[in-house]
This record gives structure tokens, sequence and C-alpha cells, in this order.
């Protein structure tokens, strides 16, 4: 008997939900970046972090079915005290502000029920530019240059695909302590350096304004992922301050109501958070925020350091992952 075979019927038998009422109330909150119906051909901008369209929407109705999605601020007022969940609910995020998360995204969720949380890097939709990892992958990526010196000038071979992803690895760890023009000039003098064009948006990679408030009146919640995607735990206080409240301020503007849900960026270092980066996002306003570290939120959870886990590229898997979390099994 296959495993997926094995896992399907102990699904199917209930036992994991009987096991998952003597957890308590805990909520799991998905991260997704990009829906495509042809993610490998996003292999040198995006990398892994694309859904296809297919997959997507056979786990939205995964969740309809046999969980419960509810929206953040649900969430937001559970871990207040003031309301009570249903059991094993889910909240369905989205990173970075893609126009497929509009595009493609959307209509599924619009189309099961499922209110999403869609956290945009404000700078991105700004400029119409993706976040500097899918600019930086695209440079190592499509270069024709054989070798590269990172800022330390330890020569990178840029010989094999695998090599130049150790070298766009290794210029991620520079790139995501900068914020603001420091970053655009380093990624500018790497686009330099490999002698290649820079990436643009292609076609339409990044959402519109129009996009982003059209998200708002489908029902859906759109925060903050920061103004230029840095990781908030390596910039200094006042670049970190800049994030968490221009990008903020912007949202605001544009969309015409308050923003005070936040993501924070995860890219190439850890910790992508701490607990001075607490302390701002809740004397700047938010009330909820997001991070990559994995797991259930649970009653007690701090509301602006909320865990989330990542769904896996399969119906299935995201199915039995989510059974186990809720049961209490670690997978």
């Amino acid at each position: 008997m296959s495993k997926d075979l094995v896992k399907k019927l102990v699904i199917d038998s209930g036992a994991l939900r009987v096991a998952a009422r003597w957890q308590g109330k805990g909520v799991a909150l998905l991260m997704y970046h990009s829906v495509s119906d042809n993610p490998n051909s996003q292999q040198d901008t995006l990398g892994g972090i694309a859904h296809s369209t297919l997959v997507f929407r056979g786990q939205m109705e995964v969740i309809a079915r046999e969980f419960n999605p509810i929206t953040i601020e649900d969430l937001f007022l559970f871990l207040k005290g003031q309301r009570d969940l249903p059991s094993r609910p889910v909240v369905v995020t989205f990173d970075d502000g893609y126009a497929d998360n509009y595009h493609l995204a959307s209509p599924i969720l619009e189309q099961f029920g499922i209110p999403g949380v869609f956290y945009v890097t404000v700078d991105c939709v700004e400029r119409q530019m993706p976040p500097w990892p899918a600019q930086l992958r695209f440079a190592f990526l499509t270069s024709g240059k054989t070798g590269w010196a990172d800022p330390d000038q330890r020569r990178w071979s840029l010989a094999t695909r695998e090599d130049k992803i150790r070298a766009f690895e290794r210029a991620s760890e520079f790139c995501g302590k900068l914020s603001g023009s420091p970053q655009s000039d380093f990624i500018a003098h790497i686009y330099s350096d490999l002698a290649i064009e820079p990436v643009r948006n292609r076609p339409s990679l990044m959402m519109s304004w129009d996009q982003v408030r059209g998200l708002l009146r489908a029902g859906h919640t759109v925060g903050s992922h920061t103004m230029t995607h840095p990781n908030m735990a390596h910039v200094g206080e006042q670049d970190a301050r800049r994030e968490f409240l221009e990008s903020k301020r912007c949202l605001e503007r544009q969309l015409g109501e308050p923003a005070v849900h936040f993501s924070y960026p995860c890219p190439a270092l850890q910790p992508h958070w701490r607990e001075a980066t607490v302390r701002l996002s809740r004397e700047i306003g938010y009330k909820t925020a997001v991070t990559a570290n994995g797991g259930l939120v649970r009653a007690h959870h701090e509301p602006l350091c909320l865990r989330r886990i990542r769904p896996t590229k399969q119906v299935a898997g995201l199915r039995w992952n989510l059974a186990c979390t809720f049961a209490g099994r670690v997978v």
C-alpha cells in the first residue's frame, strides 16, 4: 500500500479530526506568493515560489470543503479574546504583490468563498519592478559572465546554474541588509558587474494600484510588505521605521482606508524579525504582523509576530500537512 493511500485513509477515518479537538484552538496561516499557469516559465525570476493554477485551485477547494477559512481580522479578534472561531480555521495570505494575485488567485478565492490577505511591497507596485530577490536572481541566472566578486572580494564561479544560484544566494546576504537607495544602488552595481540589462516588468509582473484596489472591492484584505523588501531584523532602526511607516502611509493614501496588517519579508538571513521590530510595528499602528516561522497560531500568541505555514506544491500534501498540524503532529 502506498504512503499516499495510507495518508488518505488516515484522513478519511476522521482520527486526525478527533485528535485536533484535544489540542485546543489554533489557526493555520498559509503563506503563498505567486500563482501561475506555467510556474516553470518564471524560474529565472521567481524560482520556486510560484504555485500552479491547477494546484492552487485544488488546495483552495480542500480548504473550503474540509477546513474553515477566516479573515485576518477574525484572527486578530480571536487573539484579543473578542471572537470565537470555528474548528480548524485557515487564513490564506500572499506576499509581494504579483499581478497573478489579482488575475488568477483572487478569482479562485472568490469561487470558493475564501477571503485572502495580500501583503504588498509598496515600492515594487509604485515602480512596477519585482522585489530585489527576483531582480538579483534574474541577473545571476541570465548573465553570460563566468565569475563574480562579492563586496568582500571573494570570487564566485558562474560556470553552471548551480554556481550561479550559490552566487545569487551570497549576493542576497548583502542585499537583504539594505533598504531604499542603498539597496537600489547595490542592485545596479550587480547588473553592471554582470553586464546585463535590468529585469523589466515582463509583462506586468507586479499589480497596479487599480488592481490592488480591486482586491479590496472583492472583499480581501491588503497589508504592507514594507517599501523595499529588506530583512527588517538586519537594517537599522531608522530604516526599519521608514519601511514600516512609509509603506503604511502610501497604502492608506492609495486605498483610502487604514493599513494595519503587516508581513515580514524573509530574504536570505535569519532572524527576519526581532523584539525591536515588534515594538516598532506596534508603535506605528499595526494590529497584526505575520512571519515565515512555522506552526499554528494559538490564543496566547503575540499578534505582531504570527507564525505561518508554507504550503506544499501538491493538493494531497497540503491536506495531509494541515490535518496533521491541527492534530498536533509535526510534519
